[in-house]
């Protein structure tokens, strides 16, 4: 018998287990996919909203700019890339300039502090880029970027050093609900547990609906990005949002953590909550609209496009809390943006009603540290020597582009909650992330992921499933 059992392990889910760990619990983490990070936490802007654009009677109103100061602290305790490089929403019309001054009142209601109104002139001093059309920006210097995949691996590695499970590879299709518990089954088991926390994403209105007869849809809207060269990697350095429309922030022009420069996303809703394609339309509207912040953005600089999907509903807030018709049901539920920005509070938030329902003691050796994997490209000199002489591995460079070493890529893949798989290894390291995209690395990756995790090289994939490199040989072949 579990006392929580947390569905799905994006960075809401794993946000809550951390704060569930603090307290005596036993909790376990149900994934479909074989690894976390792998859905909508995955594919998103990367963006720590300062809290300026939500209604401020809503959740995301009252949760985002808490959330926001929460993150320095954060960043230093879990070990994960986070810069407040700070905001601006791009006014072109003079007639618009009004629209510009409410979302500016909207943020002080929020909560976000040190906003300014800047003329034209004035932001062009800051961000020399941009287009002669800006007529005005709202300045917000709270706002910042973050590297998504190691900020939810680092929450769940954090939970997990706490006390919490993870099960992967576990698709939950059925929850039944009994006296004081539920069973929670998937294909191949099942969870005896208190309470259910639903953090599922795109299916999320899945999981709720199983149980409650208070339903609501999911509407996945896709938005599809590019995400460019480091060469150009500081052609900005705030992120630039255009003045909001009701399909969201419009096209984000907007350095990375990591150096690179990243622009969408567009905002088409569809039904199929799997498709993740970009396509020839929507990648050309997102550079189109861009190039009405910033007077041009060379597009040989590309090395990648994707696809990212908000869960969200025609509520437009999130859902939170226990199900009125299902006592020890609890929705963590249409988290859209700024979801990621929320996600540490939305995580205490779930946490401490955890705690009430359940009557939690504090688990006394909860311990908020984690130490991530040494990223070698950024140590000096006589660091990069000491780490070499500890451990010669990290004298074996793997991916070129990133700079990455055999060190850790061995560290990404045999830590507790480790890869099992190439993307699992880019994630952690940006082993592949580059400008080759993998062309250089992914065989030696292969080859380590058959080392460390005693696979055959054919049983080696990309994501898990279907997604094998080798086909058409048996592994006895080889």
């Amino acid at each position: 018998m579990y006392d929580v059992v947390i569905v799905g392990a994006g960075v809401v889910g794993c946000a809550i287990a951390r704060e569930v760990s603090r307290y005596k619990l036993k909790t376990i983490v149900v994934e479909k996919e074989n690894d976390v990070c792998c859905g909508t936490s995955k594919a998103n802007s990367a963006i720590i909203h300062a809290g300026f654009d939500a209604k401020p009677d809503t959740l995301k109103g009252k949760l985002n700019a808490k959330a926001n100061l929460m993150y320095d602290e954060l960043a230093k305790d879990l070990d994960f890339p986070f810069k407040r490089n700070g905001s601006l929403v791009l006014c072109f019309k003079e007639e618009d300039k009004p629209a510009l001054q409410e979302l500016k009142e909207r943020g002080e209601a929020n909560g976000v502090p040190d906003m300014q109104i800047l003329s034209g002139d004035e932001v062009r001093k800051m961000e020399p880029q941009l287009t002669d059309e800006v007529v005005a920006a709202l300045y917000a210097p709270t706002g910042g970027i973050v590297c998504p995949f190691n900020l939810t691996i680092a929450l769940a590695e954090n939970a997990h050093m706490n006390g919490v499970e993870f099960a992967f590879n576990e698709e939950v299709k059925e929850i039944v609900k009994g006296e004081g518990f539920f069973i929670v089954k998937t294909g191949n088991k099942e969870y005896e547990t208190q309470l259910v926390v639903n953090a599922a994403g795109v299916y999320s209105d899945v999981i709720n609906n199983k149980v409650s007869e208070e339903k609501f849809t999911i509407i996945p809207r896709r938005g599809e990005y590019n995400l460019f060269d480091r060469y150009i990697g500081d052609m900005v350095t705030c992120t630039l949002f255009q003045l909001p429309t009701k399909l969201g922030k419009g096209i984000l022009v907007s350095p990375t953590v990591h150096g690179n420069l990243i622009v969408g996303p567009n905002a088409v809703d569809q039904e199929d909550k799997d498709n993740i394609d970009t396509t020839k339309e929507g990648l050309e509207d997102i550079m189109a609209k861009a190039l009405l912040s910033v007077r041009t953005i060379p597009l040989g600089n590309v090395i990648t496009s994707f696809t990212g999907l908000r869960a969200r509903t025609d509520k437009d807030d999130f859902i939170l809390g226990e199900v009125k018709d299902v006592p020890g049901f609890i929705n963590a539920a249409s988290i859209e943006s700024p979801g990621l920005t929320c996600a540490p509070l939305i995580g205490k938030y779930i946490a401490e009603s955890i705690k009430e329902i359940l009557e939690a003691e504090i688990n006394p050796y909860f311990n908020p540290k984690r130490k991530g994997i040494v990223c070698f490209s950024e140590q000096d000199e006589d660091t990069k020597r000491a780490l070499i002489k500890e451990n010669p591995l990290y004298g074996q460079i793997v991916c070129r582009c990133e700079s990455v070493t055999q060190a850790q890529i061995v560290d990404a893949i045999t830590r507790p909650l480790g890869a099992k798989d190439t993307d699992g290894i880019k994630r952690r390291t940006r082993a592949g992330m580059g400008r080759c995209q993998g062309g250089f690395c992914l065989v030696r990756n292969m080859e380590l992921l058959e080392q460390e995790l005693g696979v055959h090289f054919t049983e080696v994939t990309k994501f898990g499933k279907a997604s094998s490199f080798v086909v058409g040989i048996d592994k006895e072949d080889l």
